[in-house]
């Protein structure tokens, strides 16, 4: 039997390079593997936490699933679905919730960070946090223990919820007799932490990310903006202290990679190193920019495609629920 994998991207702004590296490129090169099967899903519920404004969540939705499809993912052969369109997680998320504890919740490195921020800054503790916030480790447990995973590649600020979502599976299994799969995490360990533009983790809160479909002109303002030290040209340049050089692994070609590599120990300008960055991306990213601007000019093909996936993930969900449910003594 094939081993499932699972992984989500949350629609609350325009796709980066952040999100491809860190999820998009290394779960669709985990699904080659004949040993896998698929799943990915755009996790419009947890954009709630955000507030989106009316209107505005189809359409970063559809750039979600625009994106998975433009570089390679084959809807007939992996399962691409929107997480509001399979309902049986949204109850399974309240299962969990009821076998949750407060403090494993206070311990979550999400909520930890705005409380820790509010008392820098003399807030009161849960000034800004609602209650999607607070939970919403246990929503994203509930998207990977109900269709059964087995691996969720994650990057390594996002182990902790697959280990939360190990503990509720574990407890569950405990008190109701073994249901739940207990999933193990997969981290691309070079792309752990995508550093963006200030050198800070690439993320949508710093305003530090660069857009993956912009226009070649935008790319190159955008590169162009990565901060650098002054070094002179003719310096030698450590390569994997660069943020830069970070970013043209992933790419370039490995013949590429070792002559770049050199080049910074010799001595390269961060001028001339930002040039040949935009000249690899651009290359790679000129055939999936093209398809994904096609998709999201055909919101009818990407809502066929999602609804297509969804009824995949409810093969699954839906008798699974009833299962779950079972055992805990409804009837059904």
């Amino acid at each position: 039997m094939k081993k499932r994998i699972v992984t989500g991207i949350k629609p609350t702004g325009d796709i980066h390079l952040g999100n491809y590296i860190g999820a998009i490129k290394p779960a669709l090169e985990l699904a080659k593997d004949e040993e896998y099967q698929a799943s990915y899903f755009v996790a419009d519920y947890h954009a709630l936490t955000k507030m989106p404004e009316p209107g505005e969540l189809p359409q970063l939705t559809n750039g979600i699933a625009a994106a998975w499809l433009a570089f390679g993912l084959d809807p007939n052969q992996s399962i691409l679905y929107r997480q509001s369109d399979v309902p049986e997680i949204f109850e399974l998320n309240w299962i969990l919730a009821c076998i949750t504890s407060k403090g494993l919740m206070n311990r979550a490195h999400a909520y930890k960070g705005i409380v820790d921020h509010n008392r820098q800054v003399g807030k009161e503790v849960d000034s800004g946090v609602n209650m999607g916030i607070f939970t919403y480790p246990i929503l994203m447990a509930a998207d990977i223990l109900m269709l059964k995973t087995d691996v969720v590649p994650v990057g390594k600020d996002q182990i902790q919820h697959v280990e939360i979502a190990r503990d509720l599976a574990e407890s569950f299994n405990h008190h109701y007799g073994e249901t739940f799969v207990l999933p193990q995490f997969q981290v691309q360990e070079e792309t752990a932490v995508l550093p963006g533009l200030d050198g800070r983790k690439m993320s949508k809160s710093y305003h530090n990310t660069i857009p993956l479909f912009e226009e070649p002109k935008k790319l190159q303002k955008r590169i162009n903006q990565i901060k650098t030290d002054s070094l002179p040209p003719e310096a030698p340049k450590n390569p994997d202290e660069s943020t830069i050089f970070t970013l043209y692994k992933e790419f370039a070609s490995t013949e590429q990679v070792e002559a770049m590599r050199a080049r910074y120990e010799g001595g390269i300008g961060w001028g001339q190193a930002k040039k040949e960055l935009f000249e690899v991306m651009n290359n790679y990213l000129e055939e999936p920019r093209e398809k994904y601007n096609e998709l999201m000019a055909s919101p009818q093909k990407l809502d066929e495609v999602l609804v297509m996936g969804a009824e995949k993930a409810r093969a699954v969900s839906v008798p699974f629920l009833k299962e779950i449910k079972q055992k805990m003594g409804f009837s059904l």
